[in-house]
């Protein structure tokens, strides 16, 4: 069966870099060493685990002030690895204003992206603040679509103010507004959005442009509710998603396999949805 995962980080030194004061704090968080890899090793972990990988930037630059894992790093690893890299998800610091659009129209009509990851409590922004909305535009004109994490991160967790991140800038009424005001933008939720679960439910089922991706999260501690939910009503809009290289593909892909999905099911969760949704 294909596997597509629309959410994986490059996992090398550059990508790293780009987390500034995290490192130590996600090591704790993940319970292991939160630790470089080279890019031949990356490619191997996706070629082992036989997954269609999509790359995600990073640019933290506003607020941790690291340099960023840039949309032209991931786009230079997708062509050194087409057969195992399909895609890339670019980044975008909305507080870049004009900067921003700039990249944002390169991304997609020089670089192919398709589309843009936004990390709101390490950007410290919320996705329906209308001062970010000419962003917006463009992606919305541009015809690119957007993932967005929800619920709480590990991102500053146990430090000390969360590294004066806010948890409420990831609530999912602030993509139910977005999804609302930009009914052609379409919008992937990335996480299981804990601990809002039934509202981020309620967003994907009642928005026809909002999906869900359930990566960073091990399968067999996802919500009970969640669970149902993902076999049944939330079949057609729920993806796969790693949230590489926060947990091995043999334990993630294990528990998946352990929910006792029925084959259809699975099909549209680990690529269907996918490639009717964007393309892939």
């Amino acid at each position: 069966m294909r596997i597509i995962d629309l959410h994986c980080y490059p996992g090398t030194q550059t990508w790293l870099d780009a987390q500034g004061p995290y490192v130590d704090a996600l090591a704790k968080y993940w319970n292991r060493a939160w630790v470089a890899k080279t890019e031949d090793e990356v490619i191997k972990d996706f070629t082992t685990a036989g997954v269609d990988a999509c790359l995600v930037a990073l640019d933290l630059e506003t607020t941790v002030a690291t340099p960023p894992c840039t949309n032209e790093y991931v786009h230079a690893m997708w062509k050194r690895h087409p057969k195992r890299v399909i895609q890339c998800w670019g980044t975008l610091d909305p507080f870049k204003g004009e900067l921003a659009i700039r990249q944002a129209r390169k991304a997609v009509q020089e670089l192919g992206f398709i589309g843009f990851h936004f990390h709101p409590i390490m950007q410290h922004f919320a996705v329906d603040d209308r001062r970010f909305y000419p962003l917006f535009e463009v992606i919305n004109e541009l015809k690119a679509a957007v993932m967005i994490d929800v619920g709480t991160t590990g991102m500053g967790a146990g430090m000390p103010g969360g590294m004066g991140a806010e948890l409420r800038h990831a609530h999912p009424s602030a993509i139910d507004k977005l999804a609302a005001d930009f009914p052609h933008l379409k919008i992937l939720m990335a996480h299981p959005g804990w601990p809002w679960v039934d509202e981020t439910t309620a967003v994907a089922l009642h928005k026809g442009n909002v999906y869900w991706e359930m990566s960073g999260w091990a399968p067999k501690y996802f919500p009970g509710n969640l669970k149902v939910d993902m076999r049944a009503r939330l079949q057609d809009k729920v993806m796969f998603g790693s949230d590489y290289p926060s947990m091995p593909y043999e334990r993630i892909l294990r528990e998946w396999g352990e929910l006792g999905y029925k084959e259809e099911i699975m099909e549209k969760i680990f690529h269907g949805n996918a490639e009717r949704v964007l393309g892939l």
